[in-house]
């Protein structure tokens, strides 16, 4: 019996210099953009992420994969329409053109922050463009986990983590971790691994 070779994925963590800085756009959709958006959806879904920004897959430039589950409550707003049947999905140079007013709190995790939660509160909507690996430019107001997500992944691509955006008095309650979590991560050059 032939057994399948497992493929290995990478994220970087918290603590890693290409965390901390901001993405490059991406200038040109070539096979080689194509390619990075395949190994980045499956290394997301590797690790049973909703998105992955290419500073997290060690890629200093502006994309981002998503895998937004549909709500069992329907679509709250047109983009979640829009997007949501797509999944997973691929954009290119993302960026937020307006934010909503209502503010609401979420407990937020990420796939270079493993094991560590913390509150934190962003808008409940955004109005977001962004362009598909087909070269179409969508436009569009998204709610729910999707325009959580928009947010947290174009932060990742401008050198932030959801850390940075907790109170200060939520953040002292996981500080401790998040600087064990620097310091094992330092060990291990940043980098966390898993086959699929």
């Amino acid at each position: 019996m032939f057994f399948k070779p497992k493929n290995q994925y990478t994220v970087y963590t918290a603590g890693a210099a290409v965390l901390k800085k901001k993405a490059a756009p991406v200038k040109e959709i070539t096979p080689e953009i194509e390619n990075l958006s395949l190994n980045m959806t499956a290394a997301m879904i590797a690790f049973d992420g909703v998105g992955l920004a290419g500073p997290q897959y060690g890629v200093s430039k502006r994309i981002v994969t998503l895998n937004i589950p549909a709500s069992p409550n329907g679509f709250q707003s047109p983009g979640e329409a829009l997007l949501i049947p797509l999944m997973p999905l691929t954009v290119i140079n993302p960026e937020i053109l307006e934010l909503g007013e209502e503010l609401i709190p979420w407990d937020e995790g990420c796939l270079s922050v493993p094991d560590i939660f913390g509150e934190v509160i962003r808008p409940s909507t955004v109005k977001f463009r962004a362009q598909l690996l087909t070269g179409n430019v969508v436009e569009c107001e998204c709610g729910g986990l999707l325009a959580r997500c928009i947010q947290h992944e174009i932060d990742h691509l401008d050198g932030h983590l959801f850390v940075e955006r907790m109170a200060p008095d939520q953040f002292s309650e996981i500080e401790s971790e998040f600087r064990r979590l620097e310091r094992l991560g330092a060990k291990r050059d940043y980098k966390r691994r898993v086959k699929s």
